[in-house]
């Protein structure tokens, strides 16, 4: 059952996470062309890749994509603020600080999940980047670590990064961070979801901006959230299962354009490709994010077989979308 709308629709906020290897600027482009106004962020970037590598392979996006924040994995205030200059330079709506990654890599370079245990240090990373920047500074963290189960840490956390950076926008995965004996993956799935929690932390503080994450997978699961929170961040499902943001617009924010067919979205990712092609883009690096789009329709299997084929990928031939599409929209017209 769907919740009361609030007064102002522009408030909310549909959000798909951001994903290690799976959000980059291919995938944002094609999720812009499934719903307008559904929120983006990149994949988390480490402060050191920017400001010691190629800045602008992991900067470079496409002005449709706003709008668009750029998440980044780091623990020294001046270097967050350092990239969070870039940030703006380069034309992101928001900056997001990551302190709910748990893998070992991340945890190696003490930042991620385990900056849960040193809230006076999100504090300093983030009025670090707010003095520097104009742009919003977020924050994207767990609800606790390890064994540590109790409401009232996530309470504390929030409270005392709030009190010390003024940041006004926390987006709550609703798991705990379980930092050493289980991988990532479990990390998504073994601790218990505990949205109670994250909507304790709304009533606790209703002039801040908290946004849930976790385990949401359909509307009927997001749209009760409106309830409780300002906004409902989507993950592996908005990746794998592309066309569900396809009601983002109507259901979120009631939003009456007319949304796109499949075929519209594959005629425009072609032609996208065409141009990244001529570029020196791969269109294998292209294919990788589109192959949920026909997820559940007869057919699905054969557009992703053929999307999938090596030697017709080799091609580097934007036509394989249009022709892959062709065939799954014939099979469905029969």
């Amino acid at each position: 059952m769907s919740s009361p709308a609030p007064a102002d629709l522009s408030a909310r906020r549909v959000s798909i996470a951001p994903m290690l290897d799976w959000t980059d600027r291919f995938y944002r482009y094609f999720a812009r062309q499934i719903s307008r106004r559904v929120y983006l962020y990149t994949e988390m970037v480490t402060t050191g890749a920017l400001i010691h590598g190629d800045a602008a392979r992991f900067l470079r996006f496409d002005d449709c994509e706003h709008p668009l924040a750029l998440q980044l994995g780091g623990s020294d205030p001046a270097d967050l603020a350092r990239c969070a200059e870039l940030a703006e330079q380069w034309g992101y709506d928001e900056v997001n600080l990551n302190v709910g990654c748990p893998s070992e890599r991340v945890q190696s370079g003490a930042f991620g999940a385990c900056l849960m245990a040193e809230p006076d240090l999100v504090a300093d990373c983030l009025k670090a980047m707010q003095d520097r920047v104009g742009i919003a500074v977020t924050v994207k963290h767990r609800i606790g670590i390890d064994n540590i189960e109790d409401y009232h840490y996530l309470e504390d956390f929030v409270g005392r990064v709030h009190q010390r950076s003024a940041c006004t926008v926390f987006v709550v995965h609703a798991r705990n961070a379980i930092l050493n004996g289980l991988s990532p993956k479990e990390n998504r799935e073994i601790p218990p979801l505990k949205y109670d929690y994250v909507h304790r932390l709304k009533t606790a503080f209703p002039a801040l901006e908290i946004h849930i994450n976790g385990g949401f997978t359909n509307w009927d699961q997001v749209e009760p959230q409106w309830a409780h929170v300002d906004g409902v961040m989507i993950g592996r499902e908005a990746y794998h299962n592309p066309w569900m943001l396809v009601d983002a617009d109507a259901r979120a924010w009631g939003d009456d354009h007319p949304p796109p067919t499949r075929r519209q979205v594959a005629e425009a990712m072609a032609a996208f490709a065409e141009a990244q092609v001529a570029e020196g883009v791969p269109l294998k690096t292209i294919c990788r994010h589109i192959l949920g789009l026909y997820q559940g329709m007869p057919g699905a299997r054969q557009w992703r077989r053929m999307l999938s084929d090596h030697l017709r990928l080799k091609d580097n031939n934007p036509a394989l979308i249009l022709e892959a599409s062709d065939a799954v929209e014939q099979r469905s017209a029969a």
